[in-house]
């Protein structure tokens, strides 16, 4: 037995009801993840899936609160049964069965799927129960600065002149603010399930309380949609046109959430997070969030924002 077998083994035994489940009972598939351990348990014709915290999360991520809010997005249909949490962050679901895990590639080639992702997002933000934890952009931007500065991490050149000139943006949201709704905030298209005819979302880590068309644009850049793909979700999520405003402000946090991203990123570059090249990753964040608030129509999003 390899020791992430092993691991996955000794999780699984110390949650009730799994305490004498022998190994050979079950079967286990490594699924996707950057910062955590992600696995499907099929066991006597049951499916599951189990999630171990990576190492170093603790930091950044409250596991209270995402328990809270994954259990309340649980109640409003978008996400998957929660049937055990602890507070070191292991975490047991059930497993969504017949869905395809989304990726960019998946959103472009899949018909309807932008529609099905606006649709699963609305059906979340109207949800009655609120999500522990207010998603503060700004605040988070600072507190993410404050560890980096802590570990004496290296910032992409410029990061910091781009901060200064993201204070229009700041400006234009505080005087509209938008009524809170309970948000996913990291909707990467991995966390988006879909089998055809609706859309699941799932991990909840750094959901909370925020402006809810911050997670249409974010997901605009994870997918990498096109003008129509926006389109498509904007009118699936508004039930209409959206107005010149609602774009705006999609815009706004697509570029917006590049630059929150990398200095993840950043952190996980410094906490040795084999995942992935993160350097990488948080410079093509970086450079991508520079391209689009150097374009002359981001100026228009905010003024569309700032004049609502």
């Amino acid at each position: 037995m390899t020791e992430e077998l092993k691991q996955v083994h000794r999780v699984l035994t110390r949650i009730p009801g799994f305490e004498n489940l022998e190994q050979s009972a079950y079967s286990v598939e490594r699924l996707g993840g950057l910062t955590n351990l992600v696995f499907r348990i099929d066991s006597a014709g049951e499916r599951y899936v189990l999630r171990i915290p990576g190492k170093g999360t603790e930091e950044y991520i409250d596991r209270k609160v995402e328990m809270h809010n994954a259990r309340v997005a649980a109640n409003s249909g978008v996400s998957a049964e929660v049937l055990y949490t602890n507070s070191n962050g292991i975490l047991l679901m059930r497993h969504l069965d017949d869905c395809i895990t989304m990726t960019p590639r998946e959103f472009a080639r899949r018909e309807g799927s932008a529609a099905r992702a606006g649709r699963a997002l609305k059906q979340m933000h109207d949800w009655p129960e609120t999500f522990e934890f207010r998603f503060e952009l700004f605040a988070m931007i600072d507190d993410y600065l404050a560890i980096l500065d802590e570990r004496k991490a290296q910032l992409p050149p410029g990061y910091a002149e781009v901060v200064e000139s993201a204070a229009p943006v700041r400006a234009a949201l505080q005087s509209n603010p938008a009524a809170l709704a309970p948000c996913h905030c990291d909707p990467l298209c991995e966390n988006f399930l879909d089998n055809g005819e609706r859309m699941w979302i799932v991990d909840w880590e750094y959901s909370g309380m925020n402006d809810p068309l911050w997670d249409l644009g974010d997901l605009s850049v994870e997918a990498g949609f096109t003008t129509a793909q926006d389109e498509e979700m904007m009118r699936a999520y508004c039930g209409r046109e959206p107005m010149a405003a609602e774009v705006g402000r999609m815009v706004i946090y697509k570029a917006m959430c590049d630059l929150l991203w990398t200095l993840w990123g950043l952190i996980q570059y410094s906490d040795g997070n084999p995942a992935e090249d993160f350097w990488a990753y948080s410079i093509g964040r970086f450079e991508r969030c520079k391209a689009l608030m150097d374009r002359p129509e981001f100026n228009e999003h905010v003024g569309a924002v700032a004049a609502a």
